[in-house]
């Protein structure tokens, strides 16, 4: 089993990671990355990217990320693959164990983890993701104008993707599988004053169909029932609002997190309740979820890893 000693440790990829570890690398604090089971984090699965400073034609998410770690390796980052199983924050320097048997000991960390959307399980969403379904209304809504697309889920996020698309799409249909929204009153009366939005309560999404692309949704409408109706839907888009899941399974012993399991960090920091260990990027951002938040926030947790080792060397 390999012992490795770092300054910094970055737990995870993906914009918020490869910043940390652009900006780490240039401050000579020569970080060593654990990019984690996808590398690159949920960008590469996903095609095009148009609202990311400095591509003005567009990029690819693969390609994006590509770029960043190329970024963070010029300037000496250690990127390498696996995925921490386990951490001991007990006590400094600290301690996490990879899935390929290296053990190391670290100064400071940087969980960049990030967070996984909740998908409804259907071999479908695998097979049409960014080619018609996709978790990030924000993200992609902008390749949906004029089009038909439905969003899956009833609440107050459900209802905001189905508000920012009905501004792009010609169509938009909730596919919510109570006889409500679960959303708040506020919510659900802008979803109602939008003509070019349709909620199918009762309603659940069996199966996707397409040939090449997404064309559109099997829908079961009052499933089990005597009354139980399957049909077809034809639309280009398929959003899931039902939700994410943030990545500290393996932080929770030690790190706080509020009861969603987002990490919290203080005030305008990166800082988590264990002095040293920052957090950042979607695993710490229940409420934006951007790629150039994620890497903001890298940023910030980059210069708060390079004031603490300062302040205590």
């Amino acid at each position: 089993m390999a012992e490795i000693k770092t300054r910094c440790l970055i737990i995870g990829s993906g914009p918020a990671g490869y910043t940390a570890a652009i900006y780490t690398s240039r401050a000579n604090i020569a970080p060593l990355m654990i990019e984690g089971y996808q590398p690159g984090g949920q960008l590469t699965i996903t095609t095009e990217v148009e609202n990311f400073p400095g591509y003005p034609e567009g990029v690819t998410g693969p390609k994006l990320m590509e770029d960043l770690r190329a970024q963070a390796m010029r300037f000496g980052a250690d990127i390498r693959p696996g995925f921490v199983k386990e951490v001991d924050f007990s006590t400094r320097p600290f301690v996490a164990k990879t899935d390929n048997d290296m053990t190391i000991i670290a100064d400071t960390i940087i969980i960049a983890t990030g967070a996984s959307a909740k998908y409804l399980g259907l071999d479908d969403e695998t097979k049409y993701n960014g080619m018609g379904v996709s978790a990030c209304a924000t993200c992609d809504g902008f390749f949906y104008r004029g089009k038909k697309v439905a969003v899956v889920g009833g609440g107050d996020t459900a209802c905001e993707e189905a508000l920012y698309l009905s501004n792009l799409a010609a169509e938009v249909y909730m596919i919510v599988r109570k006889p409500h929204l679960r959303a708040s009153k506020v919510m659900q009366a802008r979803v109602h004053e939008k003509e070019n939005i349709k909620v199918l309560h009762n309603t659940i999404t069996a199966g996707l169909y397409g040939v090449d692309f997404l064309e559109g949704a099997h829908l079961v409408e009052f499933n089990g029932t005597p009354e139980q109706r399957e049909y077809d839907l034809p639309i280009d888009g398929f959003f899931l609002a039902i939700g994410h899941s943030p990545n500290t399974e393996v932080f929770r012993p030690f790190i706080e997190c509020d009861h969603t399991g987002y990490i919290k960090v203080k005030g305008e920091t990166t800082a988590t309740n264990i002095p040293g260990v920052f957090a950042a990027g979607d695993v710490a951002d229940p409420l934006y979820r951007q790629a150039i938040t994620a890497a903001g926030m890298g940023c910030k947790a980059a210069l708060d890893v390079e004031r603490f080792l300062t302040e205590n060397a």
